[in-house]
């Protein structure tokens, strides 16, 4: 599959699995969010997460990851240790804040493969950093701050 067609796919996809922008309230809004998003994710996906410091990153794979299995109080941001894994129903899921990647290269010590290609669901908060280690298949979020305590979680399209 050429580069375009794997991009097409993978917007395509995004569309299917995450077909409308949607507006939370709360913590617990953003979590039944990512519940209502993990029955349409599957092993070998990787989910981007776009979005400022507090924007509901965490929270939205938080619901996610209870969903499938994991104990939600378990799971937080990686933040200062770049990956967590954890083990859901589908498998292992794999939980990244590059954050702190400075270089790509960086990306590349850390086995980045392994969860990028795996059999694991992935989930990259900060991707911005990483953006060039991307698979096509990546589905992409982008979560922002709406004024007070709402949040927009919304598709995206891959960058050209």
């Amino acid at each position: 599959m050429t580069l375009q067609r794997e991009e097409d796919a993978a917007r395509d996809r995004t569309s299917a699995v995450f077909s409308r922008p949607r507006e939370t309230a709360s913590e617990a809004e953003t979590q039944a969010v990512g519940a209502e998003l993990a029955p349409r994710l599957s092993p070998g996906d990787v989910v981007a997460l776009y979005g400022d410091l507090g924007a509901g990153k965490t929270q939205l794979v938080k619901g996610i990851c209870a969903a499938l299995g994991v104990d939600p109080t378990l799971v937080s941001s990686p933040t200062f240790t770049i990956v967590q894994e954890y083990t859901g129903r589908t498998g292992p899921l794999y939980h990244i804040d590059a954050y702190r990647i400075a270089d790509p290269a960086e990306f590349f010590e850390l086995g980045y493969e392994e969860y990028f290609y795996g059999e694991g669901l992935c989930f990259v908060e900060w991707p911005e950093r990483v953006e060039a280690l991307l698979p096509p298949h990546t589905l992409r979020l982008r979560l922002t701050h709406a004024g007070g305590d709402r949040r927009r979680i919304e598709p995206m399209a891959p960058p050209r």
